[in-house]
């Protein structure tokens, strides 16, 4: 007897609305806290705006980690193990609504709804039954039928599976749970630093040892092209990827922030870039034969680079700046190998149009880049979709739906029948007002039935 309260207790404890209300006001809270606070940043980081103290007790209570610290995830299963018994507690008694015979329902019950009528009939039981069925059917009520020793009781309804509803939200919060439990489980974030004209065939982690991660496939940054305001500063960065396997190329995008690559289930953001100290991109294009190369220069330690179908070297000789848009002049050697070499000074980002005997070409020199990627794999990003459009639909029920129920009782007395009619709604009182007001309308003005009495 003992265990047997204790396991109620328990239970009831796992099921009370008060934990609910609890543990969802203190995730609330704490989710603040964790977007108001940057989160991951290094310990000097928290010493500098919280100072000393502070920022050994956000250390301590892992504030700067809340979201992967043992307090917030006992806050989730407590959540979730709550969620879980209430809906298995809740769930037996709405299936019960649902499912409910309501052609057994009481007549004393249905004598005290506070939404009724009761009508005069001046043909029997018999027709003014199939007057009651032919009237509710035109209203778009689908009316089954009972004999009941009172008379014959007609009853139908809409949106019994609405009482669903709540259990539908508990269900997505949780599958949502799931979701990124899945997601946790099984998938990563990691990042890559990947300069221009280069592969990679691996990440690395962006938490923890940082180890490396295969990615089973090769990724190439084809070009990286930077845009700037007239103030100087970045406007746009756009990384021109290639996804290839087995020497194939398989994939390409051109993508900037909020614009992405997807492959294999992972998916590839342009987060940063970093300008490679001492090396640069240049673009050459022949105008008589019109092939075009793109070139990696380094400056001081390269002196020149060769294009073998043209006969082309040329390099980096000097550099000027940064002037006050953050721009360089490079001061260029260039070769075909007719006449004499050609030295001039060139501006990032502004191609200049070099004459030889026989041949002109155009060049561009800027700085290489390398662009920054953070790569993401969550295979239980599907499973958190469902759970979204799960809550969506089920808060569209609960708000916007609810379940009526019409009952109409044919009865005899002395010769003459009358109607009992009445209804109730779950939801929406001042709605279903209306629906019955609408269906009284229909009873009244009906030729078999005279003399409406109001109760």
């Amino acid at each position: 007897m003992t265990k047997k309260k204790q396991g109620n207790i328990v239970w009831n404890f796992f099921a009370s609305v008060k934990l609910a209300l609890f543990t969802l006001f203190t995730l609330a809270a704490t989710s603040i806290i964790g977007t108001i606070i940057p989160q991951n940043e290094m310990a000097s980081h928290y010493v500098h705006l919280y100072g000393q103290t502070t920022a050994r007790i956000f250390q301590i209570l892992s504030i700067t980690n809340m979201y992967q610290s043992w307090w917030f995830r006992a806050l989730l299963i407590l959540f979730s193990t709550n969620l879980t018994i209430c809906t298995i507690e809740r769930l037996p008694n709405i299936w019960r609504v649902v499912t409910l015979d309501n052609l057994s329902t009481s007549i004393s019950r249905l004598q005290k709804m506070a939404i009724r009528r009761v009508f005069k009939s001046g043909v029997n039981q018999e027709q003014t039954g199939l007057a009651v069925q032919k009237i509710m059917h035109q209203a778009g009520w689908q009316a089954d039928q009972r004999a009941r020793d009172e008379g014959t009781l007609f009853f139908s309804q809409k949106g019994a599976w609405t009482r669903l509803g709540v259990i539908m939200v508990h269900t997505s919060i949780l599958t949502i749970f799931v979701g990124a439990l899945i997601g946790k489980l099984y998938g990563f974030k990691a990042g890559v630093m990947l300069p221009e004209g280069s592969s990679t065939n691996i990440v690395y982690k962006s938490s923890g040892d940082h180890s490396p991660i295969p990615l089973g496939f090769t990724l190439r940054c084809n070009a990286f092209n930077l845009s700037y305001y007239d103030t100087g500063m970045p406007k746009e960065y756009r990384s021109d990827l290639t996804v290839s396997k087995n020497g194939k190329d398989l994939l390409s995008k051109s993508i900037v922030v909020n614009d992405p690559l997807q492959f294999g289930g992972l998916t590839f953001y342009q987060s940063s870039f970093q300008a490679i100290p001492g090396q640069f991109a240049a673009s050459l294009t022949s105008k008589s034969t019109g092939a075009k190369q793109k070139f990696f220069l380094r400056y001081p330690t390269e002196r020149a680079r060769l294009w073998p179908a043209e006969k082309v070297r040329f390099g980096i000789t000097d550099i000027a700046g940064p002037n006050m848009r953050q721009k360089y002049r490079y001061k260029i050697w260039f070769s075909d190998g007719k006449g004499s070499p050609s030295t001039f000074w060139i501006d990032q980002n502004h191609p200049v149009k070099i004459e030889r005997p026989g041949n002109n070409y155009l060049l561009l020199v800027k700085p290489r880049f390398a662009t920054g990627l953070q790569i993401a794999k969550d295979p239980g990003v599907w499973v958190v979709y469902i759970g979204c459009i799960m809550m969506i639909l089920g808060l569209i029920i609960i708000f916007f739906m609810s379940h009526r129920r019409i009952w109409a009782l044919v009865s005899e007395n002395e010769g003459e029948s009358s109607i009992l009619l009445c209804g109730t709604s779950n939801k929406d009182k001042v709605g279903f007002e209306k629906v019955m007001t609408s269906l009284y309308k229909g009873f009244a003005d009906s030729q078999f039935l005279r003399g409406e009495k109001h109760e």
